[in-house]
């Protein structure tokens, strides 16, 4: 641990191996670009607590934003329209989009940089982008789910639409109205790849026991997603000092309970002739 006492040795020390711990340092080491530097190339997200001045600083933003985009938030605001700046930003996380300056949420590289990395950062583009077809396909393409942002004419367009829940079934929610009637969209959104989903899952689940089983599951399967984002975490509870065989044990605790509530909603589901017709759709 250091404190606002540490001398600047001590600080680079500990920032070299926790960067975050730069929020302790004292104001003078929070305005020393060696140090800060050294705390925002091991995490992004200490820029957070650096003077105003190095918040400003070009070299000390991109040293952050390439190790964690979403650091583009502290950035000064001329370099939120900086589009080097904004470009390795998206690059390592899309949803840095929503930082950036009003300029560059309607630039189009900058846009299309974003949504490859994460295509639901289409929801931060410019009105205009989002009924440019190739930054909407762009966008399905890497998440169906982003059809959600795409302008009405889009959503409109059967092609669009097609790509979108052909790779995400749930995406034909954002479909328009006539679309959502489309035998072949319709199709498309059941295939998913041999894939069952949770929706069909949890309807199989409401007709074999009922509505709080069907209900019961759809959460389930939720929290699959829901165990594999708090294993991300665990390097990051690591670098903040939490103990993380305690978070390994509570992740692997919470992937039984899920892994039993889905087995035994499926073995319920099997027994019942309409479950059976749901997990078939």
């Amino acid at each position: 641990m250091i404190y606002s006492t540490s001398s600047k040795a001590e600080v680079l020390a500990a920032v070299r191996q926790c960067g975050w711990v730069l929020r302790y340092a004292s104001e003078e080491l929070k305005a020393d670009k060696e140090v800060v530097l050294a705390a925002v190339k091991q995490y992004g997200l200490a820029l957070r607590h650096a003077s105003a001045d190095l918040k400003a600083d070009k070299e000390v933003v991109l040293a952050a934003v390439s190790q964690c985009g979403l650091a583009l938030e502290y950035a000064f605001a001329d370099l939120k329209a900086d589009k080097d700046v904004v470009l390795a930003a998206v690059s390592q996380d899309g949803w840095a989009l929503a930082y950036a300056s009003k300029a560059l949420e309607a630039d189009k590289d900058v846009v299309l940089a974003a949504i490859r990395q994460s295509g639901s950062a289409l929801e931060y583009a410019s009105e205009e982008l989002k009924n440019d077809k190739e930054v909407v396909l762009a966008a399905i393409r890497q998440s169906g789910s982003a059809l959600e942002y795409a302008s009405e004419e889009l959503k409109n367009d059967k092609d669009v639409v097609l790509a979108a829940v052909s790779q995400d079934g749930w995406a034909l929610a954002y479909a328009s109205e006539a679309l959502k009637a489309d035998k072949e969209v319709v199709q498309a959104s059941k295939k998913r790849a041999g894939t069952k989903s949770k929706l069909n899952i949890a309807l199989a689940g409401f007709f074999a026991g009922g509505a709080a089983m069907g209900t019961t599951l759809y959460f389930s399967v939720s929290a699959q997603a829901l165990v594999t984002n708090l294993m991300s975490f665990l390097p990051q509870a690591a670098a903040m000092g939490i103990s993380v065989p305690v978070c390994g044990i509570a992740i692997a605790l919470l992937a039984l309970v899920v892994d039993a509530a889905i087995r035994n909603c499926a073995e319920a589901a099997s027994k019942s002739t309409y479950g059976n017709n749901a997990l078939a759709l």
